[in-house]
């Protein structure tokens, strides 16, 4: 079995979750925010939604540059409203997954870099930065998206078995 056949799988489940915690955003919170120090909620809930696109920079790329030495740095423009987090969010799934589903077990296990002002962060190969810098970090930011959720009463759906609010899957 190939890399990208293992990781499918994974993948089309771990997005059909995240949609249903990016769904319960709504528009009159994307400003709101735990702590001075935290994302709003539509800042953290658009970067959750752009992150499966970097599947499709980690392959189609050797490495991203967050801050090149003369350019402008890379920035995310948060979703204005849930229709826009949410088309947003099924165009990056869409273009991650043929991303994925395309790339040969050899491209997998060829190194990609992340680098700020041309400073490597980290090297490591492609498969792994897959499933630990995207997917993971996903995972992550869904479960700080889902106390947002829990700190303005808003229904947790479940996630890898049933919630507080909806005790079935």
């Amino acid at each position: 079995m190939s890399i990208s056949q293992t990781l499918l799988p994974e993948f089309d489940e771990e997005m059909k979750t995240t949609r249903t915690v990016l769904e319960r955003c709504p528009d009159d919170k994307f400003g709101w925010k735990p702590h001075p120090k935290s994302w709003e909620m539509g800042q953290l809930a658009s970067h959750l939604a752009r992150l499966p696109s970097w599947n499709v920079m980690t392959l189609k790329q050797e490495s991203l540059d967050i801050a090149p030495p003369g350019a402008e740095p890379y920035k995310e423009e948060p979703a204005k409203s849930s229709k826009e987090l949410l088309e947003l969010f099924d165009k990056s799934v869409a273009e991650a997954r043929a991303a994925i589903a395309e790339t040969s077990d050899d491209d997998f296990g060829k190194a990609w870099s992340l680098l700020a002002g041309g400073n490597t962060i980290f090297r490591m190969p492609r498969a792994t930065v897959v499933r630990m810098f995207v997917m993971n970090h996903g995972v992550f930011h869904r479960g700080q998206l889902s106390v947002y959720l829990r700190l303005n009463d808003i229904p947790v759906p479940p996630i890898y078995g049933p919630s507080a609010d909806e005790g079935s899957m």
